[in-house]
């Protein structure tokens, strides 16, 4: 008999949302210059901005906390961390990061020169741009399915294995010095990666002697996606599934603030020794020690736990069907979104929404703005503003912060975007009246097409 999915926990604490009018969110939205990252948290009322960091831990890690050692080397807390991160990844090296982004600085740094390729399924913001960064090249090879947001396939996020083998063919396993694999697919719509595509990566990875990273910041939701979908692993556990996922690689980048359930941190991790202390060396400068990594020793006892409970398959159930929920309501409608649904996020197709604004006038960032106007949710754009001319669609993220939000805020999010796409002709494009050289979308100030540019922001 089937059954609603309910929420596996019960709510121990709550945290009071504010109501605006839309006179007010328009005043806001034009004080933010249309960047809902420059918006006040108090003025969201629904936050999807994104899943990063925003989820609420359980009682077991508040209590893990309480057990943090606080010592500058050598804690106790960082065995546990490092104990917890190597039963589930099992490489021989774990470096603690504070987030995601200071791992793959850190990598990139010690691996990475000037003139080098770095091919992914699918680079995400910070990867690109640390990357970039150090004057290597990151190159996409997502297969052709993820290119198209409405088409059905279960693997969207998977890599393109022959045009991998192209690519190594065409300038030399010299010049590639790691490629990654983006599980799951954040930039593609969340889309999952296949135990297959994951072993013929492998395979080709080691017969041109090149190591297989992962950027494995939703690892767990890969994991189930895998039991749902992939023949032979239906009677596997998401832990035995993410075991023999990275089992496959060298390494990984990690920011514990999506699958580790935590509010801040992350980490390194390598097999191979000599990259190991380098990277550590090169930690010191920035982070902290490598018993430690920029984290409070309470900060690491949460994600000791948060990476297992990521895992729990009731957890997994609940997670991946209320995206789901999402999606398949607006979808429903008429609502063009990138299918299947994703394990974190709703991914809106701002250019089959908004056919009438071209790329170039910022599609996605134009319907997120009116998401917010019409009813209070920050969502992200993942597109042209984000990427620039390396990207292939224009989309609105919906991410979807872990144990927070039930369903009738969810219900209220499907009102909001049905209202928003009944208006959608009368949407407006924007233009960019300031941007920086790195990572533009975070600090952007955009106005609506046809209202003059203000000089001192242009000039800015």
């Amino acid at each position: 008999m089937a059954r609603t999915i309910i929420e596996p926990f019960r709510i121990k604490s709550v945290e009071p949302i504010r109501w605006t009018t839309r006179e007010e969110r328009e005043q806001l939205l034009r004080a933010a210059h249309y960047n809902l990252f420059l918006l006040p948290a108090d003025d969201v009322l629904i936050d999807l901005l994104t899943d990063s960091g925003t989820g609420a831990m359980s009682t077991h890690q508040w209590a893990a906390i309480m057990e943090g050692d606080e010592s500058y080397a050598g804690s106790r807390s960082f065995d546990r961390f490092r104990n917890s991160v190597q039963d589930i990844f099992g490489y021989r090296h774990v470096i603690p990061t504070h987030q995601g982004r200071a791992a793959e600085r850190i990598l990139f740094s010690v691996m990475c020169k000037k003139g080098d390729i770095v091919p992914n399924n699918t680079h995400f913001d910070t990867t690109r741009a640390n990357v970039e960064f150090v004057g290597a090249e990151a190159v996409d090879l997502v297969i052709e399915e993820g290119k198209h947001p409405s088409v059905v396939h279960p693997f969207k996020g998977n890599m393109d294995v022959g045009a991998l083998e192209t690519v190594i063919n065409r300038v030399g396993r010299e010049r590639i010095p790691l490629v990654m694999l983006t599980v799951t697919n954040n930039s593609g719509g969340g889309q999952p990666v296949s135990m297959e595509n994951v072993r013929a990566v492998s395979a080709v990875c080691r017969k041109n002697r090149i190591p297989l990273y992962f950027d494995a910041c939703r690892f767990a939701e890969n994991a189930y996606f895998i039991k749902l979908r992939e023949k032979g692993y239906e009677s596997k556990t998401p832990k035995q599934i993410a075991q023999e996922m990275f089992s496959y690689g060298d390494g990984c980048t990690m920011s514990a603030k999506k699958d580790g359930m935590a509010n801040i941190g992350g980490f390194l991790c390598t097999n191979d020794e000599l990259l190991a202390q380098q990277e550590k060396n090169l930690l010191i400068l920035t982070e902290g020690y490598p018993t430690y990594g920029g984290l409070a020793g309470r900060d690491l006892e949460a994600v000791a736990v948060g990476v297992q409970e990521a895992l729990h398959e009731d957890y997994l159930r609940y997670r991946i069907h209320s995206t789901a929920y999402l999606g398949n309501h607006i979808a429903e409608h008429g609502v063009p979104i990138v299918q299947p649904p994703g394990g974190h996020a709703i991914y809106l197709d701002a250019r089959a929404f908004l056919p009438h604004i071209p790329p170039d006038q910022f599609p996605g960032v134009a319907l997120a703005a009116e998401l917010y106007l019409e009813g209070g949710i920050r969502s992200v754009e993942i597109g042209t503003l984000m990427f620039g001319a390396a990207a292939k669609m224009d989309l609105v993220r919906l991410a979807i912060p872990r144990r927070v939000y039930t369903q009738s805020h969810i219900d209220y999010v499907v009102e909001v975007i049905l209202e928003v796409w009944k208006k959608r002709e009368q949407i407006q494009g924007l233009r960019l009246s300031y941007e920086a050289p790195f990572l533009r979308h975070f600090t952007a100030r955009l106005e609506p097409v046809g209202v003059p540019i203000t000089p001192t922001l242009a000039s800015s």
